[in-house]
């Protein structure tokens, strides 16, 4: 059996975030409570995380956190066989140290990247919180300036080792324009906490997990699954996803059309 070892890094928040992953397998659907000791595992599946509150200085301390786990777990940065980072939305300094620094490594290592949805990261937090939850996932983060970051998913929970399927790509909007699913869902992400009952999936959503946020673990098994279904890319295609520029150029576009 080939075994796989997958770095995965986020920034997109204040949290410096990296996880290592070490598998025979990429089925993981067991919860894990994201508060207890820095490691996880799951049948064939183990991953060493490192989740700390830096603010602006992530990009200082992303490098150390990475040998950190590389010498907790006895593996050698050169066991890589990939690097998933969050691409995004999030905050653009921090999008731009993770893509940056991901880049970077595996240019040196000669492996590939693989970008991951920061907001597919949060769907995926929620699922591993909560085993039973259902499997419509409407995700949404707080932008700041009113607005919201939002996705929205579905996954087969009869099929363990499937990928989320993207219902709607990562969007920005004002809470109350965001469409309510027509069958039963999770809501997922601080939004809720921003904007409580502005935010009408609040009141809809069969449950919320508010707690579900971008974090380097979820990243490291969506990223294990999408590398095993090919969808690694090369280190000079990775680039951050910001999703308020494509808005404000979608804009731009159409003000001079008219």
């Amino acid at each position: 059996m080939i075994r796989t070892v997958l770095l995965a890094l986020d920034t997109s928040t204040e949290f410096c975030s990296v996880a290592l992953l070490f598998a025979d397998s990429a089925d993981s659907t067991h919860p894990i409570d994201f508060a207890a000791a820095p490691q996880y595992a799951d049948g064939d599946v183990r991953v060493w995380f490192c989740h700390e509150a830096t603010g602006a200085v992530s990009s200082t301390r992303l490098l150390p956190a990475v040998r950190e786990l590389f010498n907790a777990a006895g593996l050698e940065l050169a066991d890589c066989a990939a690097i998933a980072f969050g691409a995004g939305p999030g905050s653009f300094t921090g999008l731009r140290t993770a893509t940056g620094v991901a880049q970077g490594l595996a240019f040196g290592l000669g492996v590939p990247v693989v970008p991951v949805s920061t907001l597919a990261a949060c769907a995926e937090a929620a699922r591993l919180n909560t085993p039973a939850l259902p499997p419509r996932v409407l995700v949404a983060l707080d932008a700041r300036m009113d607005e919201v970051y939002w996705a929205d998913y579905t996954f087969d929970p009869a099929d363990p080792k499937g990928d989320w399927q993207t219902l709607q790509p990562a969007s920005l909007d004002a809470p109350a324009a965001l469409p309510l699913p027509d069958v039963p869902f999770a809501l997922a992400g601080n939004a809720v906490n921003a904007f409580g009952d502005r935010l009408p999936a609040v009141v809809a959503a069969a449950h919320v997990d508010r707690e579900a946020l971008p974090h380097a673990l979820p990243v490291a098994l969506i990223g294990l699954r999408a590398w095993g279904a090919g969808k690694a890319v090369a280190p000079e295609l990775a680039a951050p996803d910001y999703v308020r520029n494509k808005v404000a150029h979608a804009d731009h576009g159409r003000a001079h059309a008219g």
